[in-house]
């Protein structure tokens, strides 16, 4: 059973479309949340101290970027 996948990402954010090609790939589902849209996201993301984007959270873990801790990340929601 996987584990639910949230991609907070903007438009025009080229590493966030990597992320969000990655997740496709990999056949990973996941949900977008557009930090210019709403602030209760952008909040969000501040929670797991950061503050821009991308930022893929799984369960309580987040990464931000587009770096290897991705994939370990990703391989964690297919479980």
């Amino acid at each position: 059973m996987s584990k639910p996948v949230i991609v907070y990402s903007t438009d025009g954010c080229v590493e966030c479309t990597f992320v969000k090609q990655m997740l496709e790939d990999e056949g990973v589902p996941f949900e977008v949340r557009d930090v210019m849209t709403r602030r209760e996201y952008q909040i969000e993301v501040e929670k797991f101290g950061f503050l821009g984007v991308p930022v893929t959270v799984v369960g309580d873990k987040a990464v931000k970027g587009f770096t290897p801790e991705l994939k370990e990340l990703i391989e964690s929601a297919k479980k």
